[in-house]
């Protein structure tokens, strides 16, 4: 399951309700087909998905939860793999041919051990999609009990509960899911910053650099551990 974001520990699966099940598979024809997949794409339906399930549908009916301003619906789709991990590519078209936000299930088997782990990406209305902007969990045994669905006021706020969830540094308190995503691009470059830094420091050979190196490296560190706790400092 490539991804560029890092992995966060294996977290419990929601424990989806009932009244929202719909429990109908959706041919992996008809997927591609409206995500106007190419060859290499549709190869990798053949060769990594072996169905692709519409499990429940969360919105009003279901939950007798409002809507939100851009959110009426969010779709649970599990996705049954045939071997052991699954190109973000494949989600990426699920939910381009797919309108509404997507909580994604994938399953595998190995043997006589069952493990799922959710995944999705922020889908904004009307927006796009991309593989490199999928979020995870770990492999979590399919015996393990399940939580309940995050408290929410409305489907917006479902929605950045159950994504927020998935996210490499989970949601601070009063944090918005576009901040904490934001707050995760900082994270990011500022991590492939301070690798750049060390790498340069490490084959530098005149002292007043890699004094200079050590001093952005610090600065550089300093704010990466404000952006990563989990509780923010008066001084951010």
């Amino acid at each position: 399951m490539p991804s560029s974001n890092p992995r966060r520990p294996v977290t419990d699966l929601i424990r989806w309700p009932e009244t929202a099940k719909v429990n109908q598979v959706i041919p992996k024809e008809r997927l591609y087909a409206e995500a106007s997949a190419g060859t290499a794409l549709k190869q990798r339906f053949v060769n990594e998905v072996r169905r692709v399930r519409w499990a429940y549908k969360l919105g009003e009916e279901s939950l007798r939860l409002a809507p939100g301003e851009s959110i009426t619906e969010i779709q649970v789709f599990v996705v049954d793999l045939k071997g052991s991990s699954l190109n973000n590519s494949v989600l990426a078209s699920i939910d381009k041919a797919i309108p509404s936000q997507i909580i994604f299930e994938l399953r595998r088997e190995d043997g006589l051990w069952i493990g799922q782990a959710m995944a999705a990406t922020h889908k904004r209305a009307g927006g796009k999609a991309k593989a490199t902007d999928y979020f995870h969990t770990g492999w979590i045994e399919s015996a393990q009990p399940r939580v309940p669905l995050p408290a929410a006021l409305d489907m917006n706020g479902l929605y950045s509960q159950l994504v927020g969830r998935l996210l490499p540094h989970p949601l601070r308190p009063g944090e918005e899911l576009s901040e904490a995503l934001d707050r995760f691009g900082r994270i990011r470059e500022l991590t492939r910053k301070i690798a750049a830094f060390e790498k340069t420091l490490r084959a530098e050979p005149q002292l007043n650099r890699k004094i200079a190196l050590r001093r952005q490296i610090h600065e550089c560190t300093a704010v990466l551990t404000e952006l990563t706790d989990p509780v923010p400092s008066n001084k951010e």
